[in-house]
């Protein structure tokens, strides 16, 4: 009996590719955000509706001129650095399938990943230091913006270079703003606000005391007395709970809008700008998104000296990852970078430059 069974039993190889696909993505929800799965999602969806256009049955079919000819489609249709995401999610199934041995050893291997430039994987786009510095001072000295939700929204995504989902996933009772004020990002699942890293995102983010008294007066005077539908109370709150991810980039795009420390640099006036309005703001050349805050946070911080490494923790991101897509310096602070490392080898070391001082 158990031996007809094992002969009815399907070869791994007789796998459709929607039915490889969807095995692969079960796998990896159990490691992975539902925010990434929905990407792999997307680009595997592609990938199968390519084989039903050729007529590709089975994976067991699929040969190295068949991921050659795929490539080729892509690449012709959309951006190097897109197709560079399409190709690498694409590798990942096949190490699967390798692995369920389903389709031939090394047929991964064939995948064609595009060799782009690590400066066009990320744009350069980002909030000036300077730009942040001049909203921020007007939210600060603002009798009517002072501790709003777009003044408290741009002071902690600044100073804490977080990203968007972190924001919106914390509670006021991770708002500690005691003698020594911090903000406790933590790795929530369950209740509807994972952080990317998962539990490694998890980590306490230092605020300074003039951050703390914004997030105090906001807290007293605009947050709305609300909970979300698991009962939690989000520190960034709408009127209806917690924020959506969308919700949250258009506070961004808001909070940023120049023309709220000074004149328009696109020669419009408020009366008259469809910017100022919060569905429009995106579309405001200036206005800036939470990445793009990010990315100029972390671009600020390693301006003024921090370590790579000090940063990364900070922002919870690798180092690899800051230069490759967050460093965002001009070639002038570049070359200030490395003019003030100098001063400090100097200080340090300009003494052992000297023969009298050498023991040998």
């Amino acid at each position: 009996m158990t031996e007809d069974r094992r002969r009815r039993r399907s070869e791994p190889s007789e796998l459709t590719p929607r039915e490889a696909c969807d095995r692969y993505l079960r796998r990896r929800r159990s490691d992975s955000t539902e925010k990434s799965v929905h990407g792999w999602e997307y680009r595997l969806k592609l990938f199968v509706e390519w084989c039903d256009g050729v007529g590709i049955e089975t994976v067991g079919e699929l040969r190295g001129y068949d991921l050659d000819e795929y490539y080729e489609l892509r690449s012709a249709n959309i951006a190097p650095v897109t197709l560079e995401g399409e190709m690498w999610t694409l590798k990942m199934l096949f190490e699967f399938l390798e692995d369920i041995e389903a389709v031939d050893d090394g047929l991964a291997e064939r995948v064609r990943i595009p060799d782009i430039d690590p400066e066009e994987r990320s744009s350069d786009t980002k909030l000036d230091a300077q730009e942040a510095r001049a909203l921020l001072e007007h939210y600060r000295q603002s009798d009517s913006d002072y501790g709003t939700r777009q003044h408290v929204f741009l002071e902690l995504a600044w100073f804490t270079g977080a990203r968007q989902g972190s924001l919106r996933a914390l509670d006021v009772r991770d708002a500690v703003l005691g003698e020594n004020p911090y903000v406790m990002f933590r790795h929530r699942p369950d209740t509807g606000t994972p952080l990317k890293n998962k539990r490694r995102g998890e980590r306490p983010v230092a605020l300074s005391p003039e951050v703390a008294a914004v997030v105090k007066t906001y807290l007293s005077e605009y947050r709305y007395d609300v909970n979300d539908d698991h009962g939690r109370q989000p520190l960034l709150a709408s009127a209806n709970g917690r924020p959506t991810s969308n919700t949250v980039r258009f506070w961004s795009y808001l909070a940023t809008i120049p023309c709220t420390y000074g004149l328009c640099p696109h020669g419009k006036t408020i009366e008259e700008c469809d910017w100022t309005a919060r569905r429009h703001a995106s579309k405001c050349p200036s206005s800036r998104s939470p990445h793009q805050i990010r990315t100029g946070t972390i671009t600020w911080l390693l301006n003024r000296g921090w370590p790579p490494q000090d940063v990364a923790e900070r922002v919870n991101a690798s180092v690899k990852t800051i230069e490759d897509h967050y460093d965002k310096a001009t070639p002038e602070e570049r070359r200030e970078r490395l003019r003030e490392r100098m001063e400090d080898r100097r200080r340090s070391l300009i003494d052992q430059l000297e023969f009298q001082n050498d023991d040998n």
